[in-house]
């Protein structure tokens, strides 16, 4: 009795009860009346496309113009924590900033993005898909992508291992600039506004990515594909990462390195399975090429004249998305990092995290590519006649030796990404909802617990609402637009604090 007394002294409930009312009701709104909501979705996200789309841009290239500073200044010497080596080892460590920082959406993409793009104007200006939709996703998913977790993931370190910081908290990163105001109105609404984000960052990944996951089981199981189906993967993928819950931090570890395996199998069972390897390297090779040449061209179009609109629909989406993931991600990588400098954190999580997702474009999405461009199997065409992009998957999976197999692994691994991914962002929200929580402790299980039981409802309405993946991108735009906002002070925050840190050194 007096333990539960003891927790609910320690909760911050309003960090709790405002984001559950939140989300409930926008869950109640999106299955009542879906139409009605996605219009409103749509026109918010065109409005902030069109009148705000640099703030985004510029945002996106000064985050990893910041992160660049931090590791190749003085201020890249600076150790997290008063240790004599890092906590993980470098696999353990460069594992779990990939697994636990993409979730299972990053296979969803990998195998379909490249068709994403095939029908926009901007691609058939540019020179075709060949050359620019192997390109576009690795720009997507690139160096701007990781800056954004990294450069917070820098700040929360020196917060939490230097400061020794104990609320746990985005605002707490922002008291250098902002000090005691974040004590009140101002660090409550940046709370509310981070824990909310990510729920909807979550929620979008879920509704984009299970669907390939329940057309996999579908195939396999001869079960017919629906709602249904659907709902029940997530909520047994819900119980798996629950069940992890309890095993805590090193949970998380052993998860993360068992993820990785299942992920390179994947990665060798497309590029040797179905003979495209020259292909498919040499389409990656090009790609990068092309991404390294055309960067700063890529980062800084905006489309002025709305010819195509391709910036905003794809770029700003993309970064808004990534600052949503922000609120979460970047406290479990700057957790783990102990030990380590920043330069070693800033340039080691750029070297994981680039070497994941750009594997995974490369193999996964020049296979696919390669089906399309060699040997007649029209993904795009089958896309534009209505179909969706899990059956368009399960059509290149068909191309493939031991499809049911291939399927499988793709189902098994996905769940891992998702049960390391949320297994740590519980572990992250869970110490949002603390007023004060010193680093090394854990989280209550039962917290975590609760907010592994939040993390699917949301996902839940979406999917049942039927809403369109546009829908689903335009909640992230919306939602990260504020947060860009927080990035900022929490960048800043950090640079001021660490130059005290160092004249005091």
């Amino acid at each position: 009795m007096e333990k539960r007394s003891t927790l609910r002294t320690q909760i911050d409930w309003i960090s709790i009860i405002v984001p559950l009312v939140g989300v409930v009701g926008l869950s109640v709104i999106f299955m009542i009346v879906p139409e009605q909501s996605g219009i409103l979705l749509g026109a918010i996200r065109g409005y902030l496309g069109n009148e705000f789309g640099l703030y985004f841009g510029v945002i996106g290239l000064g985050i990893f113009g910041a992160t660049m500073y931090m590791a190749f200044s003085r201020y890249g010497n600076i150790v997290l924590g008063d240790v004599k080596k890092p906590e993980h080892s470098s696999y353990s460590w460069g594992v779990m900033i990939f697994t636990s920082t993409m979730a299972a959406d990053i296979l969803f993409y990998s195998l379909s993005e490249w068709a994403m793009y095939a029908n926009e104007p901007h691609i058939m200006e540019m020179g075709g898909i060949q050359k620019w939709a192997s390109t576009y996703p690795l720009f997507h998913w690139g160096p701007i992508a990781w800056s954004f977790y990294i450069a917070l993931a820098a700040a929360f370190g020196f917060m939490l291992h230097v400061r020794n910081r104990n609320r746990q908290k985005f605002s707490e990163a922002c008291r250098p600039l902002l000090g005691n105001r974040i004590d009140g109105f101002w660090g409550k609404l940046i709370d509310l506004i981070a824990i909310f984000s990510l729920i909807a960052g979550t929620a979008t990944t879920f509704s984009l990515a299970t669907p390939l996951l329940a057309e996999s089981v579908s195939t396999i199981t001869d079960i017919g594909a629906s709602t249904g189906l659907t709902i029940v993967i997530l909520l047994a993928i819900a119980l798996v990462y629950t069940i992890t819950v309890w095993f805590g931090l090193k949970g998380v570890a052993k998860l993360a390195v068992y993820c990785s395996y299942l992920f390179y199998l994947l990665l060798l069972y497309f590029l040797f399975g179905g003979g495209e390897a020259t292909y498919i390297l040499e389409t990656g090779f090009s790609a990068l090429g092309n991404l390294t040449q055309n960067f700063i061209g890529l980062a800084t179009w905006m489309d002025p004249l709305r010819t195509t609109f391709f910036p905003q629909n794809w770029t700003i989406y993309y970064w808004a998305y990534w600052m949503v993931w922000c609120v979460a991600t970047p406290f479990f990588m700057g957790v783990i990092s102990k030990g380590r400098t920043i330069r070693n954190t800033v340039l080691g999580g750029y070297a994981w995290g680039l070497a994941g997702t750009f594997t995974s474009f490369i193999i996964l999405g020049n296979y696919g590519l390669a089906q399309q461009m060699k040997h007649g199997l029209d993904v795009v065409g089958y896309i534009n006649q209505g179909g969706s992009f899990a059956s368009a998957i399960i059509k290149i999976f068909n191309t493939l030796p031991l499809t049911n197999l291939g399927l499988a692994l793709l189902a098994i691994t996905m769940i891992a990404f998702y049960a390391t991914t949320f297994d740590a962002l519980t572990m992250v929200v869970s110490s949002y909802s603390y007023k004060k929580l010193d680093i090394g402790i854990e989280p209550d299980k039962r917290v975590r617990t609760f907010w592994a039981v939040m993390f699917i409802l949301f996902p839940i309405a979406l999917i049942f609402s039927h809403n369109s993946m546009y829908n689903l991108q335009s909640v992230s735009i919306i939602v990260g637009f504020p947060i860009g906002i927080i990035i900022l002070l929490i960048v800043i925050s950090f640079f001021k604090d660490a130059r005290k840190y160092l004249r005091q050194e």
